[in-house]
């Protein structure tokens, strides 16, 4: 059921571009707009994505491995630039840019300026996972490399790091393709991209087979991505934590831990500081309409409601192939999950006008409702689900449903008595993670909202859009004030403490003393 839904998308880009025939379909790849397209979309997805990386493995070391002050506070606020659409963010970096310039005529544009963006607001797709793996990993290979001699910037290289080799990756894959997939601040910041590109052709109406030729390919780009990180993935030790029993120690940075902060300090202040700067500005201008209050209410029901519903159904979706990715790791939940992230990478737009196709053709009593808008979140989306439930499936004992297997109970009651629970983590951060980015999901919203539903995202870019900033304020605030509250769970549930510092490593002779002392634990515990 979950794959039928990825497919939705790709079979509705199938049938019409083949309606145009193959000759029609090269006529359109290969020319150069389309090569520009490609390099343009390809370059910024690998600088933001290297960017991405840097600050968010970088970010979740200082907060879980150092003696960085203030780390309780960062663990939480270097999560927070999630709850903001990159959309806003592009609005009031261009606010606030266009206030300070010394030249009138300079603008916050550009292929430079989107990557700053984007990066600033993607980053915490690394840094939850990786921040999430570092506290999860065994201390116990690092402190036996350190004992014998390695330093600790060598020890972090090549036994640490290693240890969270998938966190850094799929973090990585998700940056990735949420650029590729991005349209709001590539529009605003006037860079042309694929996405762009396809948003423009299907809104103009001028060209829309060769909106949908640009759509497939983006597929294949994303196909070919997958393979790669698949290798990747495949190439590293999966993090687990079993025989985790005592958190790793604090590294004291010395004089080094003043630089780390003032980097955690650039990073949190440029990433939340110029929105609220720009958004305290639009509000103190006023809103317009008297009715203004009634409206900010009516699209926060419908971003509420649109987004719960859409949760709700990718969760249940995501839950079977989760488990299925976890518990029976092969060729075949390998192609599920790869397939779930298929759809992911595609412009909102595209999947947008699949369903409105499928729910005229297939669906009709959908049409027009809340659920197909909830099957299109589910359609983007599901590879968060399949991810977190996937995670916290691995990391759950196998053992405990092979002994209830045992004892003669069915499988549907260890599913149900054992392993759903196991699992349960995982789904509630999976759902928040899909609640939050649905709520900041723009042209699928566009297209598939029932006549007369507003949501908080629709009602901003229609303000933003004609230049009201200050009646897009109110919307723009309530929405990150309603994203940050699932940011804020997903980063308490994760697990993300600071490092319990102050303790020495532990001399070989400790180290196999207390190795042994697990061992024995797991042995009774048998």
């Amino acid at each position: 059921m979950a794959t039928a839904v990825a497919l939705i998308p790709l079979a509705y880009l199938v049938l019409r571009t083949g309606q145009g025939g193959l000759r029609a379909w090269l006529d359109t790849v290969a020319t150069e707009r389309t090569a520009t397209l490609a390099t343009t979309s390809l370059l910024l997805a690998a600088v933001v994505t290297a960017a991405c990386l840097a600050i968010g493995v970088g970010s979740a070391w200082l907060v879980t491995r150092s003696n960085t002050p203030g780390r309780r506070a960062f663990a939480v606020l270097l999560a927070l630039p999630l709850a903001v659409p990159s959309y806003v963010a592009a609005f009031t970096w261009v606010s606030v840019s266009d206030l300070w310039a010394a030249d009138p005529g300079t603008r916050f544009e550009g292929f430079w300026a989107a990557a700053v963006v984007l990066t600033l607001y993607t980053y915490p797709y690394v840094y939850l996972p990786v921040a999430a793996a570092l506290v999860r990993v065994d201390p116990a290979q690092e402190e036996v490399a350190r004992s014998l001699g390695r330093s600790a910037p060598h020890t972090l290289l090549t036994v640490t790091l290693p240890q969270v080799r998938p966190a850094i990756v799929g973090g990585g894959l998700l940056a990735v393709l949420y650029v590729l997939a991005d349209f709001g601040a590539v529009s605003i910041l006037r860079v042309d991209t694929f996405t762009r590109a396809v948003f423009t052709a299907f809104s103009a109406g001028f060209n829309r087979q060769g909106a949908l030729t640009l759509a497939s390919l983006l597929v294949l780009i994303t196909v070919v991505i997958l393979l790669l990180e698949g290798r990747t993935r495949r190439a590293g030790a999966r993090f687990s934590g079993k025989h985790v029993t005592r958190p790793a120690r604090a590294a004291d940075l010395g004089v080094w831990r003043w630089a780390g902060l003032a980097g955690l300090v650039t990073v949190v202040v440029a990433a939340l500081g110029v929105p609220a700067v720009s958004l305290a500005r639009w509000m103190a201008s006023g809103t317009s309409g008297s009715d203004a209050t009634g409206r900010l209410w009516d699209a926060a029901v419908g971003s509420l409601t649109a987004s719960l519903l859409g949760a709700l159904l990718t969760m249940a979706l995501a839950l079977p192939v989760g488990i299925l990715v976890a518990r029976h790791p092969g060729r075949l939940s390998r192609a599920l999950e790869r397939t779930a992230y298929l759809a992911h990478g595609l412009p909102g737009v595209v999947v947008g006008l699949s369903l409105v196709f499928f729910g005229v053709t297939v669906a009709l009593p959908l049409y027009q409702t809340t659920w197909l808008l909830a099957l299109a979140y589910a359609t983007l989306f599901l590879p968060l689900g399949v991810g977190a439930v996937a995670s916290a499936a691995s990391q759950a004992p196998p053992s405990l449903e092979e002994a209830a297997a045992s004892l003669g109970t069915s499988p549907a009651a260890v599913f149900r008595r054992v392993t759903l629970p196991l699992t349960l983590p995982g789904i509630g951060a999976g759902a928040a993670l899909v609640f939050l980015t649905a709520m900041k999901e723009l042209p699928a919203t566009l297209l598939l909202r029932p006549t007369g539903m507003d949501t908080l995202a629709t009602r901003l870019w229609s303000a933003t859009a004609i230049g009201r900033y200050a009646e897009a304020a109110p919307y723009a605030l309530v929405l990150v004030a309603l994203a940050a509250v699932p940011t804020w769970l997903i980063t308490r549930r994760s697990g993300i403490l600071p490092a319990a510092g102050d303790r020495e490593p532990l001399t070989p002779v400790e180290l196999v003393e207390e190795t042994t002392a697990v061992e024995l634990l797991e042995g009774v515990k048998a």
